[in-house]
């Protein structure tokens, strides 16, 4: 028997980054793209690389550009790291797994490195899969604080816990990351939203390599453990925006929604350095009537268009730019 599983590329709409600092956010999971997890029964545990993990290359020009395409890593370290967290798991709750092999194989269709979440996806189907296959049930809000542990701490990745949470529970989640109930209980408060709630929403996204998301946290990170009183106050203020926006979301106040999503990436520029092929995205969406933030750690924006009209001339203006619009498909 075969076990197939999937998780979600997933959008922040409001409260992006505030997540890793005991902020409050709103996501969206995103059925358009998704990583596929495929396992079954064998003699021996085997990992199946994929054409991104390739170490075999016709020249050095195929090199620099499956590199410049890809990126330097593939999904076999996150497959890794996730069969030994969840083999720990199990030790640390006394779930003695059967003496069985498998082998496991992942696909992808993520965009790489443009905030969408490619990897803590591969992780997240990759655990659906070994539950299924040893039938272990992690409880599901504490699932995303362990896929989260499975980068930070085995892989190295600066992350929070937004993009976990939402490909683990799908759909729109308000989420709440206080500091004690985390602290208390390893988890934060995840409300579901009825995603039909939602406004018409679009994401962009460069077509080029992005930078990865560890690398663009870190100096925020820095300066807020020292207490740096713009960044507290800047990351507070964020989290705020996402907490209005659960209640303009409930209430259907598309137009304080529409301020919101602006407010966000405004009050983000006030503590991140914005590339300039990040920045001419924001400001074409924005010329034109939409709303624009960014989806994730940059890369890729999300916002609420107007109507038809103003979806096509995102298209048009995107293409410019060599980016690609999508509406997202949230279930």
């Amino acid at each position: 028997m075969i076990i197939e599983t999937r998780a979600y590329a997933r959008a922040g709409l409001l409260g992006n980054p505030s997540d890793g600092f005991f902020g409050k956010t709103i996501s969206i999971s995103v059925r358009n793209f998704g990583a596929s997890v495929s396992l079954y029964e064998s003699p021996e545990l085997n990992i199946e690389p994929q054409e991104q993990d390739t170490n075999s290359f016709r020249s050095i020009y195929h090199l620099r550009d499956a590199v410049a395409s890809l990126g330097y890593h593939g999904g076999v370290p996150l497959i890794k790291a996730a069969l030994k967290r969840f083999c720990e798991y199990c030790d640390q709750h006394g779930l003695r797994l059967p003496n069985k092999n498998f082998t496991i194989r992942y696909s992808t269709s993520i965009p790489r490195q443009v905030g969408l979440s490619g990897s803590s996806a591969i992780i997240v189907a990759t655990f659906r899969a070994l539950m299924k296959f040893y039938q272990v049930e992690i409880p599901l809000p504490h699932l995303p604080t362990l896929v989260l542990k499975t980068e930070s701490e085995e892989l190295g990745i600066t992350a929070g816990l937004q993009d976990r949470v939402i490909q683990c529970y799908e759909g729109c989640v308000y989420m709440n990351f206080d500091r004690e109930l985390l602290e208390k209980t390893g988890h934060g408060d995840y409300e579901p939203i009825e995603p039909r709630l939602l406004p018409k929403l679009y994401i962009a996204y460069k077509t080029s390599l992005g930078k990865q998301s560890g690398r663009i946290h870190n100096d925020v990170r820095s300066r807020w453990d020292k207490g740096e009183e713009l960044v507290v106050k800047t990351l507070q203020d964020i989290a705020d925006v996402a907490r209005q926006g659960r209640e303009a979301i409930l209430n259907n106040e598309i137009s304080q929604l529409h301020d919101l999503v602006n407010q966000n990436f405004d009050l983000r520029r006030r503590i991140y350095n914005i590339s300039e092929s990040n920045l001419e995205m924001i400001s074409a969406a924005r010329r034109i009537g939409a709303s624009a933030s960014f989806a994730g750690s940059g890369g890729a924006i999300v916002g609420i268009y107007k109507d038809d009209d103003m979806l096509n001339r995102l298209f048009v203006e995107m293409k410019h730019l060599n980016a690609r619009v999508i509406k997202p498909y949230v279930v």
